[in-house]
């Protein structure tokens, strides 16, 4: 399997299995998920013959999308596969990966992809105790810009913003690391 899975576009035939995953997120947005799928804006990782197993929803000036037409796909998913960059910078709204299906590099991937379908800021909320989605982030350029006391009913959240200049490429390596190779 190639680290991460396989990672497409979502489309309104995987709302279903993509609802059961938003069971999973704290405070799912069924409304934006479904919007999302019409839009061509989500993008999805797939396991075992292209079933779902968690996606990533962009929203914001960053998500191009104005629905997909004769020539294929448009949005952030669209872009993350054509390679062509959006607008200014996107919010990651809902990202979820199956509890079966994590440390497989799923999240990564799916950012990763997010991250270069854009030329602008990237932005998120995470909840402030969540260690490993955070130190994800981190390794993918992500700083703390801000946080959201009493954001989720039973915590805070934190502010986390890529700026599109970061100092670590998609794929979570350093700059200078590569600069260095």
């Amino acid at each position: 399997m190639t680290p991460g899975g396989h990672i497409r576009e979502g489309t309104p035939a995987d709302e279903p299995l993509l609802r059961g995953l938003q069971g999973h997120l704290r405070e799912p947005s069924p409304g934006l998920l479904a919007y999302g799928l019409m839009t061509g804006q989500v993008l999805v990782s797939t396991a075992g013959g292209d079933v779902p197993v968690g996606y990533l929803l962009p929203v914001g000036t960053g998500s191009i999308g104005e629905g997909g037409g004769p020539d294929g796909p448009t949005g952030s998913a669209a872009a993350a596969t054509t390679g062509e960059p959006t607008a200014a910078g996107v919010h990651l709204a809902e990202l979820v990966v199956h509890p079966d299906h994590r440390r497989e590099g799923r999240a990564r991937g799916l950012l990763s992809r997010a991250i270069a379908a854009t030329d602008g800021p990237v932005t998120l909320f995470v909840d402030s105790g969540n260690e490993a989605a955070i130190a994800l982030y981190r390794s993918l350029g992500f700083v703390v810009s801000a946080e959201r006391p009493g954001f989720y009913p039973d915590g805070d959240a934190l502010v986390m913003v890529r700026a599109a200049d970061a100092d670590s490429t998609p794929d979570g390596t350093a700059r200078q690391d590569r600069e260095d190779a």
